[in-house]
């Protein structure tokens, strides 16, 4: 194929999954959805292959083929109109809060492929409200776990489904509306890939679609031949999985060999009692994201990129874990730290390019109970920004999602307007960012205060015990923090916990800084 006909192609595919994300966060119910657009939408070839992606979150991303994969393990052939949901993460998804759909394209009789995306919902049921509780032991205990189930058969709403996933969260008409919403963003997706193949042909979308997979993997293999060969060893470890207060480590070995790569985690912990277990979609989607960090972000983020890529993770580890393992910490916080662990690893290779690390958390902040004002409940789920590590020849930016997360802090007016909660305090952590030629950057300090009469509250957060590390002789960031003021009085608050609140209690977070980078 000529490039400026692949390029054009290329880039109209990514349109279509962009277009299909900024249609579902414009339709969302939640704040979660519409405001912090924690989302994601990707476009999938006849085999069920990655073809396109819009610049969404890499944790979602680079796990929705496992999704797309299951989706058609379990139906085969899908029909038109058909549309299939799922979320258990031994079953292609990666949390149970994210819930993806899958829908096939035909346009005469002809599958065009898959469309499909991503949407983590405030609350799926579970121990506690947000179904990320602080020290679950088992996947029953987050919420309703969803196997691929056709949601949408042949162009109609299954209703007694549709009731049943909504009626267990304590939010259906939020959860209803949210669903609703992904529905509509595939559909959406499905009209715009059927125009590009009217417009092109069928043929040559197929053809295009080939190729901008073999020119992905071509990118990607020149990039890795300019790393150094080599085996390349890093280890960093979690605070705790929520039960036991004990670090955990993450080892891996990053072996460069010609144009491709391995990364071997054996010597990784095994999976934990507590909730950071990474099923083996989202540490793989970690492994797609440094892959393409450490190349050319540049080149096409489809299944060509992936394929100079070998991953092994042991079956039954922190990073491959088996059912009925806890696993909502997992895929916001243990993908955080593999991206860390990968980075180390690569800076041996690449010391001039690879940035100290940033925050490694995301802060996950949960307050959930009974509304007065609606007379029904509440649920408010939040990633909170902190510092980006400092790179070489740059200082670290404040205040910013970092690595597998690509989400917006929730506006303090749509936020207070959503929720019976106040913001009381919300700033940066001055200095906070590690020293260095080139500071690491500065976290957040978020105040909340509880205005209904009681809530829950769940704190699922990392680098609270030592904070992010620095390099070429650079700082460490500032850890980050967690307590609670009641009656005047400050205690501090695991980095991981569940808990009761009641009214005038104010919940404070403060995020990490960035590690610093080079001798001052």
């Amino acid at each position: 194929m000529d490039p400026v006909t692949l390029e054009v192609t290329r880039n109209a595919l990514s349109g279509v999954a962009e277009e299909a994300g900024v249609a579902l966060r414009r339709t969302a119910y939640s704040p979660n959805i519409k405001e912090r657009v924690d989302c994601s939408a990707a476009v999938f070839d006849p085999s069920g292959d990655l073809v396109a992606q819009a610049e969404h979150i890499p944790v979602h991303l680079g796990s929705m083929p496992a999704s797309v994969a299951a989706a058609l393990r379990a139906f085969g052939e899908l029909r038109p109109g058909d549309q299939v949901l799922l979320s258990d993460p031994f079953a292609g998804g990666t949390h149970l809060p994210d819930w993806t759909l899958v829908a096939p394209v035909h346009r005469g009789g002809t599958l065009l492929g898959y469309v499909a995306n991503r949407a983590h919902h405030a609350d799926v049921g579970g121990m506690a409200p947000g179904s990320m509780p602080g020290g679950a032991t088992e996947i029953f205990q987050e919420g309703l776990r969803i196997p691929p189930v056709r949601l949408w058969k042949e162009g109609r709403e299954d209703h007694d489904l549709v009731s049943l996933v909504t009626f267990n969260s304590r939010t259906p008409q939020e959860r209803l509306g949210d669903l609703r919403a992904q529905t509509g963003a595939n559909r959406l997706a499905s009209q715009r890939l059927g125009e590009l193949a009217e417009r092109l042909g069928q043929d040559l979308l197929f053809e295009a679609m080939r190729a901008t997979q073999d020119h992905a993997e071509r990118a990607t293999r020149a990039a890795i031949a300019g790393i150094p060969d080599g085996r390349y060893r890093f280890e960093d470890v979690l605070d705790g999985d929520g039960v036991l207060d004990r670090e955990i480590p993450i080892r891996v070995e990053v072996m460069v060999e010609g144009e491709r790569v391995v990364v071997d985690f054996g010597g990784t912990a095994p999976q934990q009692r507590g909730s950071v277990n990474a099923p083996l979609a989202v540490t793989m989607s970690a492994c797609y994201y440094v892959l393409r960090a450490v190349t050319d972000p540049d080149i096409p983020a489809n299944a060509g990129a992936h394929r100079p890529l070998e991953v092994r993770a042991p079956r039954g580890s922190l990073v491959h874990p088996e059912p009925p393992a806890a696993v909502s910490a997992g895929n916001v916080e243990t993908s955080q730290r593999i991206v860390d662990t990968l980075l180390g690893a690569f800076a041996q290779a690449l010391p001039d390019r690879i940035p100290a690390a940033s925050q490694g958390t995301m802060n996950n902040t949960l307050l959930g109970g009974p509304d007065a004002r609606t007379g029904g409940s509440f649920a408010y789920y939040e990633t909170i920004a902190g510092g980006q590590g400092a790179r070489p020849g740059r200082d670290g930016m404040s205040g910013v999602h970092t690595h597998m997360t690509n989400t917006l802090n929730t506006p303090v007016e749509a936020f207070e307007m959503a929720y019976p909660l106040r913001v009381r305090e919300y700033r940066l952590r001055a200095g906070s960012g590690g020293d260095g030629r080139w500071r690491g950057g500065d976290g957040i300090r978020r105040s909340l205060e509880i205005l209904g009469e009681r809530a829950t509250l769940s704190l699922v957060t990392e680098r609270r015990s030592r904070g992010p590390w620095g390099l070429a002789g650079g700082s460490p960031g500032s850890p980050g923090r967690n307590s609670l003021i009641r009656d005047e009085e400050e205690r501090e608050l695991p980095a991981k916990v569940t808990m009761e609140v009641v009214a005038g209690d104010v919940v404070v977070v403060e995020t990490p800084g960035g590690g610093g980078y080079g001798e001052t």
